[in-house]
């Protein structure tokens, strides 16, 4: 009887032993077919891809039979070898379930769809192969998202380093590429309606000017209509800000809490609605001055900036404006925000300028001038910039939105990351903000008993006018003095938002103590203070929050688009 038992032990061991093996065999092949299926899909080689996911599948399915018989999930339950065999079997099943629901639709989506049906033909996008991909997009966002939390719960604290290595990897791989896969999801989901493809749509599009700082981007110079119909894309009328009176009082009722930051010019005048970093107050504000000036009620709102610009043309490629300039992807910032001033002395005569700039980037990208791989590529980068932003007045559409960066939101936070805002208003009313340079750093510290964290955000500035700045630069460009602002100054109103569960410490200048404006924006403790810079002057802002609870995540900032947008820096924060 004992015999018996230590041979079945013995043959029960070996079984597990064996499929253990074979299972690593399986997912060591499944694996670098991704890699494979990417290659033969970019290289429009449908056919071999279909058989490589073919090869993904069977493996993966072979390697969670493998892990998942009743002697296997027997042996889970020892006490050191137990914890390794289930989360080998919950990889394997995460492995499967990603093959099986995921690659599987994608990689069908991305062998029917060819780039080039991406470009407008005549000013026309053909809107059937996105409205095609609709339903294996969202099964494939679906089984990402899924398989994200089914992996995020492998518990590895008492595996070895393989199996935590190869559960960590996984885990990551997931996430990512769950992430990425949603946003293909919305904008496949949003983009057929809002390209008119029920019925024609209208959309305000702002081009915000950075050189004079808003917290949305830049002040919204020049502004035009957009229609779309079945595909079409048409630039139907241009404005600027002239356009627009100065109303007595917000054309839309504003929260107290906006007017107490950023006033109720915010509702007043085209080129403050954007004071506010929300981008949809800044949007339906826009739509509605719109429609009381134009007597159109538009479906939504898009803004832009000359960066985005810049972008666009390195998928168009260079461009002969009305003025005979050749605007590029080298020198679009340079020519709209900096050489317009030198060569206009006329507000009206530089909206123009730059209306017909970007009216000429629209034209090529409508008239599918641009290469389309390149395009996708430019218009990400902006929206991961905050460059591009979208707001839709239909309810369903925004919502969508929302989850995206493109909205323009507030930062939000989560139990990996903590987000900062830093945003800023120009306060010299002239065009000084191509001069302004900005550097971040961000850091915490835990000191206190209860474990509640310390947060830090430093906020470098300098102005890197020349010496010379108030005889050398058009008047247009230092204000002359006309807001009380010293010419060649620049002069910033810097609002900061902790996360909604941060406790408002105060703000240094320099080390020192300065008076500063304290409020909350939609539960976000905000620190508001305006700083003078005369030409070569920095000045460095400490901002400081309590944390509510132990966090041992990341720090991100989020910040207006500025020209230069500068990477976020670890500051050394210390008890």
């Amino acid at each position: 009887m004992v015999l018996g038992l230590l041979a079945l032990l013995v043959l029960s061991t070996a079984w597990v032993g064996v499929r253990g093996y074979l299972a690593k065999g399986e997912l060591e092949s499944a694996i670098p077919l991704a890699s494979t299926i990417q290659t033969q899909l970019l290289a429009a080689d449908a056919d071999a891809a279909a058989q490589s996911v073919n090869e993904l599948q069977d493996h993966s399915t072979t390697a969670a039979s493998l892990t998942s018989d009743p002697i296997w999930r027997a042996y889970e339950v020892l006490p050191w070898l137990g914890p390794n065999l289930t989360a080998v079997r919950e990889l394997a099943d995460v492995v499967n379930n990603v093959a099986q629901d995921a690659v599987g639709p994608l990689a069908t989506v991305a062998a029917s769809v060819d780039l080039e049906a991406f470009k407008p033909v005549d000013g026309a996008l053909n809107l059937q192969p996105l409205v095609d991909a609709q339903g294996d997009v969202a099964r494939a966002s679906t089984a990402l998202t899924a398989a994200g939390t089914q992996a995020a719960r492998i518990d590895t604290r008492n595996t070895l380093d393989v199996v935590t290595d190869a559960a960590t990897q996984l885990q990551t791989t997931v996430a990512t590429t769950a992430t990425t896969i949603a946003s293909l999801n919305r904008a496949v989901q949003l983009l057929p309606a809002m390209l008119g493809a029920d019925g024609p749509r209208n959309y305000v599009l702002l081009f915000q000017n950075p050189a004079e700082l808003r917290a949305g981007g830049g002040i919204p110079g020049a502004l035009a209509l957009i229609h779309t119909e079945n595909g079409r894309i048409e630039l139907a009328e241009q404005a600027n800000s002239g356009d627009f009176p100065r109303y007595d009082s917000p054309v839309l009722p504003l929260s107290p809490e906006t007017q107490g930051i950023y006033g109720a010019i915010t509702g007043t005048y085209i080129q403050n609605v954007t004071l506010t970093p929300n981008f949809t107050t800044s949007a339906t504000l826009a739509a509605e001055m719109w429609r009381l000036q134009f007597g159109v009620t538009v479906d939504g709102v898009i803004s832009l900036d000359p960066v985005t610009l810049s972008y666009l043309l390195a998928a168009t490629g260079p461009i002969t404006l009305p003025t005979g300039d050749v605007l590029s992807a080298e020198n679009a910032v340079q020519l709209l925000l900096v050489d317009a001033y030198a060569r206009y002395s006329d507000p009206a005569q530089q909206d123009a300028f730059f209306a017909a700039a970007a009216a000429s980037v629209f034209e090529a990208v409508a008239g599918g001038s641009a290469d389309p791989v390149k395009l996708i590529a430019a218009l990400a980068q902006a929206g991961d910039e905050h460059r591009v932003l979208v707001y839709s007045a239909h309810e369903e559409e925004q919502s969508v939105l929302l989850q995206t960066t493109i909205a323009g939101a507030l930062p939000v936070s989560t139990d990996l990351v903590k987000r900062l805002g830093v945003y800023f208003n120009d306060g010299t009313g002239a065009k000084m903000d191509t001069y302004l340079d900005v550097k971040y750093a961000v850091g915490q510290v835990t000191c206190r008993n209860d474990q509640r964290p310390e947060f830090g955000l430093d906020v470098t500035l300098t102005n890197t006018a020349p010496a010379d700045a108030a005889t050398s630069l058009p008047e247009y460009v230092t204000g002359g003095g006309s807001f009380g602002i010293t010419p060649g100054n620049v002069n910033t109103l810097v609002s900061v938002y902790g996360s909604p569960d941060m406790q408002n410490l105060g703000v240094l200048r320099d080390d020192a103590d300065v008076p500063y404006h304290p409020a909350t924006d939609e539960s976000y403790p905000v620190s508001t203070i305006a700083v003078d810079l005369a030409p070569g002057e920095s000045t460095v802002l400490s901002f400081d929050w309590l944390g509510a609870e132990p966090f041992s995540g990341d720090l991100e900032v989020q910040s207006t688009p500025i020209i230069h947008l500068p990477e976020t820096e670890t500051l050394d924060f210390s008890c």
